[in-house]
């Protein structure tokens, strides 16, 4: 991967100046490269990485899997976009194994998801069947610990 995509993916925070010191470059040249990342859609949005157990407000994660029987013509894509148009749905993936479509779905309660796969996911023309898994704490997401001292992985930049 581009060191400077590898920089953001990391710490998505790190400030222009800094990361032209790490890849010896011009502040001006990394600001022109992250501005044709995302005009190409290479980058596509920038966010914190949250610990939902920290959070007063009650909310459930559900990790559906689905199967989808495949359009003649588009394949899974229809499928997908359709399915990905839902606001519940936060994450969505094309998988091999059993089931086809891997699916990270957050609502208010369990009662919220268990309604949103029974009467509007199951019931979608192509969808043959469903897997519904719910999260219960999460340890580590996006390769970040979440219990434990936070560490800042910036390289130190000394003058």
């Amino acid at each position: 991967m581009d060191e400077l995509l590898n920089i953001l993916r990391n710490n998505a925070r790190t400030s222009v100046a800094d990361i032209a010191k790490m890849i010896r470059s011009t502040p001006e040249a990394v600001a022109a490269r992250i501005e044709e990342y995302e005009q190409a859609g290479t980058i596509r949005g920038y966010r914190a990485l949250v610990n939902e157990d920290h959070l007063q407000e009650d909310s459930v994660t559900a990790v559906i899997e689905v199967k989808v029987q495949p359009e003649r013509e588009g394949g899974f894509d229809r499928i997908a976009r359709r399915i990905s148009g839902f606001p519940e749905v936060v994450n969505m993936y094309l998988m091999s194994g059993k089931y086809d479509l891997l699916l990270f779905v957050e609502g208010k309660n369990l009662r919220e998801v268990a309604a949103f796969v029974s009467e509007r996911l199951a019931t979608l023309d192509g969808v043959l069947s469903t897997g519904t898994h719910f999260m219960l704490k999460s340890y580590k997401q996006d390769g970040v610990l979440m219990d434990g001292e936070r560490q800042d992985d910036r390289l130190q930049v000394s003058p």
